[in-house]
């Protein structure tokens, strides 16, 4: 959470006000959507704060703080790649995604990292390099890409990793999940950048939070998500109501 703490500089944007990123989000072909815009919850799986869309091979793995036991984040894994997702609290009168790209490139750069802000299919986003050591000891770097959106009171962020930071086409099918995920802010009153809790699926509850659980979506559902271009809204994911 250290990345996401509140610094003020003299450098530091502006936050962007929520009425350009609402016309923002009303343009964009895809999601992630806020749950006043989807009819029905579809081929996703209930997390909580989160629904995550689903697909063949997708495996999911709950963050969850050792303190509280509570969910902190979802990262998904496909072949290869993984997406590490956490919603947290906006503010009702502004985005704070330009604020927060802003602090993460601070750090990543304070840390001897490489940080590019480049437009995306999200929007912008940031592609990272950090520094690690291998395991014979040599300097090597880590690659990972940041996207994020703002949405009505409530900031989504997605990290992807492996295959996917680097391999446009391995990124498609974490994209196209990005691009569905619905977020269900309740109506509880949360400082900005509060987590918005998260809960364990089924499966998981049962069998036990430290195991990768089979992402599965509402009973009778069938995923069809292995075609879907992350630029165009998919109506076998999502419909809007």
């Amino acid at each position: 959470m250290g990345l996401f703490s509140r610094r003020g500089t003299a450098n530091e944007p502006a936050p962007v006000e929520w009425a350009s990123v609402e016309a923002e989000q009303q343009k964009r072909p895809h999601g992630p959507f806020d749950r006043s815009q989807v009819g029905e919850m579809g081929p996703r799986v209930d997390l909580g704060a989160i629904w995550l869309p689903v697909m063949p091979g997708l495996e999911l793995r709950m963050e969850i703080d050792k303190k509280t036991q509570k969910v902190t984040g979802v990262t998904a894994a496909l072949e290869g790649s993984n997406l590490q997702i956490q919603a947290f609290a906006a503010p009702r009168t502004e985005g704070i995604w330009d604020e927060i790209r802003h602090e993460i490139a601070q750090s990543v750069s304070g840390q001897g990292g490489i940080v590019d802000d480049v437009p995306g299919v999200f929007g912008r986003e940031l592609l990272v390099r950090m520094p690690v050591k291998g395991p014979d000891g040599q300097a090597g770097q880590r690659p990972a890409r940041f996207i994020g959106v703002d949405g009505p009171r409530w900031f989504i962020r997605g990290v992807l990793a492996g295959k996917a930071a680097l391999d446009a086409e391995a990124a498609k099918a974490l994209e196209s999940v990005f691009a569905n995920i619905v977020v269900v802010r309740d109506q509880s009153p949360r400082p900005p950048r509060d987590l918005l809790p998260l809960a364990l699926p089924k499966s998981a509850r049962k069998d036990g939070a430290e195991q990768a659980a089979p992402a599965a979506g509402p009973e009778g559902a069938v995923p069809q998500m292995s075609d879907f271009d992350p630029l165009r809204r998919g109506p076998e994911i999502t419909q809007i109501g």
